[in-house]
């Protein structure tokens, strides 16, 4: 009888089966006869998964029978060390295991120290939020950065500690205990890419150890067919302004390390499956202080190959294949979210879909989104919108995009060029336009962000400012019109009344819900001055949330607003994030409109007018059968009358009928 080989995967996977009988025994005497069977039944579901990317990642270089064993153990490890209240969160979340895409997952993202000084600060403020309707709650970097310039808190010193200006690893865990009191889920960031090179691995390789020389990538001069000037022939640079290159001199070696960020961030070396365990060790430590999703940071940068601009390579997918593979092990309640701000057409891969899906992360940002709003913002016009929106790749069943119309970081003006000329419209010279539209050089604009990170040969230029500020609420203010305030107040409505209905976990940045400007002193603090990304990162006002309270303020208008629109989305099945969403071209170029489906409620039709005048819509332009039944929209109404619905200045309808 012939024989049929296997592949090394299925080699390994059977392997690694035949050797469970011990797991097995440890498992259930472990965790329990129920639960040591539910993470065996696990197992079996993510084992192909996880073996097959570490074959692919380490196949060449190390045992990945034993790297598989060891990395199953430690998730096991980790699941029997959890609170017996994470444990059942576990389980209500495997038996809904797209919890995080409901309609009523409301997102608010904010640094700890700017909205409430420190940890024990925002356990007195849930109710704010809990007000606002969130029930998603991402906290910006929390671990124990560098001292000094630390990039934002991204450049992590220790992995096992919180901040010490926010408190410890005691208090986050009971953030995490009091949020899910609420039904909140928190959020916070881990860094893949690198550490600070005061973290205790890098000072370890620097004093020569071997063992941590082998967590970074260092050079002994510039040169070499593999040298950082070879490499940097197809690198791209992140911050050319003031962190040219992607390699650092070392003077205390005389050898050069890679740091794509920063000369203080230090590369770590997935190549190596002792980072990757390292690294699989932190994520377990944080899901056990009760930290529902990990926003997994540059993670397009994992994996360096000669040749290439050392983004979005084919091993970083499959480090996320194996780190997902064994959170679902460990702590199946836990969701993984990309942060890949990269092109459409690449971005969705790292939700999985390939020609064969494989699991990656669970959520990621939709930032095309975020920059077709400004750009139909300043240009009164949705047909880059509509052409660049409509033929984007949906995500994978079960995973979902972060909506969102700011963010902590600049706006990368990521107009592709395909969809620029379909348009009409020259690329280069859109991106122009748009970044001196929104840095207040072009005549008429309301917007009072500023440059950042411009590039001098290219000329391409990206955008700081915080929300209320480039819809033109500064500038309204300061004239003191009350009609131009009004317009402004209904921009960022009508940008979050998208964020809200156009797929995905919509997610608002603190101080968006108030109207919170720029903040003018933002280079008054030392480590913030060469970074003008701060002035969209204001300390939290609280005397303007008690105002939200007073009639006809600033604050109250766009408060209201908020909770209406998140009010009207928990009503919404079709606002799942999971719905599928079709954006519908129509004749009137001011109007962006889509269409949301899901088999629970009827379709739910977005019309969203960018333009300073009332537009109307004509119901024939539209896939509908018969009148619309008003949801939620500026006015209150439709104005619908003869075949026509009419839409404010500034303005916005969801309406619900039956299609075509």
């Amino acid at each position: 009888m012939a024989t049929v080989s296997k592949s090394p995967e299925q080699a390994d996977v059977a392997s690694l089966s035949a050797g469970q009988t011990h797991l097995a025994d440890e498992a259930r005497t472990r965790l329990g006869v129920l639960e040591g069977e539910a993470f065996l039944a696990r197992l079996a579901g993510v084992q192909s998964d996880l073996v097959e990317a570490l074959h692919v990642l380490y196949g060449d270089a190390a045992d990945v029978e034993a790297l598989a064993a060891t990395l199953v153990r430690a998730a096991l490890e980790a699941t029997a060390s959890r609170g017996e209240a994470l444990a059942v969160l576990d389980r209500r979340r495997e038996v809904d295991p797209t919890w995080f895409l409901a309609e009523d997952r409301i997102g608010y993202v904010c640094y700890v120290d700017r909205f409430a000084g420190d940890l024990q600060g925002l356990l007195r403020h849930l109710d704010h939020l809990e007000a606002l309707g969130v029930r998603y709650l991402h906290l910006m970097p929390l671990l124990r950065p560098r001292e000094g310039e630390n990039d934002g808190g991204y450049a992590v010193a220790d992995y096992e500690q919180v901040d010490p200006r926010l408190g410890t690893m005691t208090d986050l865990a009971a953030v995490t205990a009091a949020a899910h009191e609420r039904d909140i889920a928190i959020c916070t960031d881990l860094v893949l890419n690198h550490t600070a090179r005061e973290h205790r691995w890098a000072q370890a390789a620097l004093s020569g150890d071997p063992t941590y020389r082998r967590f970074y990538r260092f050079f002994p001069d510039r040169g070499g067919p593999e040298g950082p000037d070879a490499y940097e022939r197809t690198l791209s640079e992140v911050f050319p302004d003031f962190a040219p290159g992607s390699f650092s001199h070392l003077p205390e070696t005389d050898e050069w390390v890679w740091t794509t960020f920063h000369d203080y961030q230090w590369d770590l070396d997935w190549s190596n499956p002792e980072v990757f365990q390292a690294m699989f060790g932190v994520m377990c430590q944080l899901a056990n202080q009760g930290v529902d999703v990990l926003r997994l940071d540059a993670v397009p940068f994992l994996w360096k190959r000669l040749g290439t601009d050392g983004q979005n390579q084919p091993e970083a997918h499959r480090i996320l294949q194996a780190l997902k593979a064994l959170v679902r092990l460990a702590r199946p309640g836990v969701v993984l979210k990309a942060e890949a701000i990269v092109g459409p057409d690449q971005l969705v891969p790292y939700l999985g879909a390939h020609d064969v899906y494989r699991p990656e992360c669970d959520l990621a940002y939709d930032n095309q989104l975020m920059v077709m709003l400004w750009s139909s913002l300043a240009t009164r016009d949705a047909r880059l919108a509509t052409q660049a929106l409509q033929r984007r790749t949906p995500a994978p069943d079960g995973t979902g995009w972060v909506t969102y119309a700011r963010c902590h970081d600049d706006i990368g003006w990521a107009v592709a060029d395909e969809d620029a000329r379909a348009v009409g419209l020259d690329p280069h010279a859109h991106r122009a336009f748009l970044a001196a539209f929104y840095a207040g050089r072009h005549s008429g604009s309301f917007a009072r962000g500023i440059d950042f990170q411009v590039n001098e040969v290219t000329g391409d230029a990206r955008t700081s400012g915080s929300c209320a500020s480039l819809a033109g609420l500064e500038t309204a203010l300061d004239e003191g019109d009350e009609q131009q305030i009004t317009a402004a107040l209904r921009r960022i409505e009508t940008l979050y009344s998208v964020v809200y209905s156009f797929g995905g976990l919509p997610l608002v940045y603190m101080g968006d819900e108030l109207g919170l400007l720029n903040d003018q002193g933002w280079a008054k603090e030392e480590s913030h001055a060469a970074d003008n990304r701060w002035l969209h990162r204001p300390r939290m006002d609280w005397e303007a949330v008690g105002r939200r309270h007073v009639q006809r303020t600033v604050e109250q208008r766009c408060f209201d607003a908020f909770r209406a629109l998140g009010a009207a989305r928990r009503s919404l099945p079709a606002l799942r994030s999971d719905a599928a969403t079709t954006v519908v071209p129509v004749s009137n170029p001011h109007l962006l409109v889509y269409v949301r489906r899901h088999r629970r409620s009827l379709p739910l039709v977005a019309l969203v007018n960018f333009s300073d005048h009332a537009q109307v819509v004509d119901l024939h332009d539209l896939p509908v059968d018969g009148p619309l039944r008003h949801v939620h929209s500026t006015s209150g109404d439709l104005g619908q009358a003869h075949g026509q619905v009419h839409l404010p200045p500034w303005g916005f309808a969801w309406a619900e009928a039956p299609l075509r």
